[in-house]
């Protein structure tokens, strides 16, 4: 009797502890903050991208093996430099080729204006045949007169038939010239394609390809860009944009040079994308020896005009290149994304994502879900 009174007392213990949990894991307390509106906006921070403002991608514009490729990664090579070559060898026979055609075609249209001017001034029809002298004594002094005298033979349509005959071998050969001439200026196209010249001063920054390797219309064989001229590029969201002009300064800070630099506005996009409502724009950067393309940059925009949305730092959680917040409402919280701006003492702006008089969570963020359940503290 003593050992089943024990076991009761046990096993009601331990539901007890099992619903505790389960209403501790259901339910949580928490701070909230009620996100408000402030009239001075700090400056706002936007990641960015160190880019050439010159780069070019050098790419087969033909099949053939690639017979010379210049330098290594990181040189540095002039303007008109031959950097990349291919294998020119049968271009270069279709290209005697077609000279032999045109050289053909050429002594064929001479050919044609010869034959053309003495069927003009010499016909044939009023020319003898050749033959035996009697023979042909004959034959000019019975034979034609007699055809001409019977009406039949038509020397004047003999005549325009041999002229016509012959303007149709002169533009037959003038039709071959001409084929032969496209066809060259066709084959130095290709040989022009065949070799790609530096196009400014830079520095290869790239180089996919070796001597000998296969390159098919579009591979890449080389990236060349200048250094001596660098830009930002950064997505500006679609709110701050409109307060930007072309010409404005702005702070950069590029972390990887430990520089703080200015940067000129040189290009904003006319349109924002409909995906990230960002608006690509251009700084140009002082060019520096610690300055690299491809650095990560933080430019500062100016105050926004208007107001802003702040919130506690320790109501912003960071996962991966994400960031969240927990809004609560009728008890529960809610997981909401957001796009962060410029920290001020223990406040973040908010860009989107939240709005005046949401009630954002600032305690334990960590341990919440979606959905769960909370009780303010």
């Amino acid at each position: 009797m003593c050992r089943k009174i024990i076991a009761t007392i046990v096993v009601a213990a331990v539901v007890l502890s099992t619903s505790a949990t389960a209403r501790g894991l259901d339910q949580r307390f928490a701070d909230i903050f009620v996100v408000k509106e402030s009239t001075e906006a700090p400056t706002v921070v936007i990641s960015g991208s160190v880019v050439p403002f010159k780069e070019v991608t050098l790419a087969a514009q033909l099949p053939g093996r690639v017979k010379f490729i210049a330098g290594i990664e990181g040189e540095a090579f002039e303007e008109g430099t031959t950097l990349v070559a291919l294998d020119e060898d049968e271009l270069l026979a279709k290209r005697s080729a077609a000279y032999a055609q045109l050289a053909a075609a050429d002594a064929q249209m001479r050919n044609a204006n010869v034959q053309y001017s003495r069927e003009l001034w010499s016909p044939q029809s009023k020319s003898a045949p050749g033959g035996m002298a009697i023979p042909n004594l004959f034959d000019q002094m019975f034979t034609r007169p007699a055809e001409s005298f019977m009406g039949q033979r038509d020397r004047d349509a003999e005549r325009s038939a041999d002229l016509f005959a012959s303007g149709t071998q002169m533009e037959q050969a003038r039709s071959a010239i001409l084929r032969a001439q496209s066809e060259i200026r066709a084959i130095d196209a290709k040989l022009r394609d065949a070799k790609s010249l530096a196009p400014f001063d830079g520095v290869i920054t790239s180089k996919p390809a070796n001597v000998g390797d296969l390159a098919t219309p579009g591979r890449t064989l080389l990236t060349l860009e200048d250094e001596s001229s660098l830009q930002v590029i950064t997505d500006v969201p679609e709110a701050l944009v409109l307060d930007l002009a072309i010409g404005d300064i702005l702070p950069v800070k590029i972390d990887a040079a430990n520089l703080e630099i200015s940067g000129t506005i040189t290009e904003i996009a006319p349109r924002a994308d409909p995906t990230s409502r960002t608006a690509p724009v251009k700084l140009q950067i002082p060019s520096s020896p610690n300055i690299r393309s491809g650095q990560f940059a933080r430019v500062s925009l100016p105050a926004r005009k208007g107001t802003a949305i702040m919130v506690p730092k320790s109501a912003v959680q960071s996962f991966g290149q994400l960031e969240r917040v927990f809004v609560e409402l009728d008890g529960r919280v809610r997981l909401q994304l957001v796009k962060t701006g410029q920290v001020v003492d223990d406040l973040i702006e908010i860009l989107s994502g939240v709005s005046a008089g949401d009630r954002v969570v600032v305690s334990d963020t960590r341990e919440l879900v979606d959905g769960r359940r909370v009780t303010v503290n």
